[in-house]
């Protein structure tokens, strides 16, 4: 079920984003430091919307890999601690009596 919502939702972003590039088929004159391009509307905003996507991406490449080091070192510590709560148990109890 959550497959056939997923692929309707992916087809209704499809048609938006094609009627808003028929909706903003114009070019648009972009000036570089070596020359000047005529490009779609359209264009322009797919290549910023995948430009920010990749950053984004990078980003959260970035953050997921620092976490997934905190928790080995939050792991290996567990594993340490509880070899110290065994070892602490494992201990003969003296009484002073």
């Amino acid at each position: 079920m959550t497959r056939i919502i997923g692929l309707i939702f992916i087809l209704v972003v499809l048609v938006f984003g094609l009627t808003f590039a028929v909706l903003n088929a114009e070019s648009v004159q972009i000036n570089y430091y070596f020359g000047i391009y005529q490009i779609p509307l359209s264009l322009i905003l797919v290549i910023a919307f995948v430009i920010g996507t990749l950053f984004g991406a990078v980003v959260n490449v970035g953050m997921m890999l620092r976490l997934k080091r905190q928790i080995s070192r939050l792991r290996k510590e567990v594993r340490f601690t509880e070899k110290e709560v065994k070892n602490l148990r494992a201990l003969p109890i003296k009484d002073k009596h």
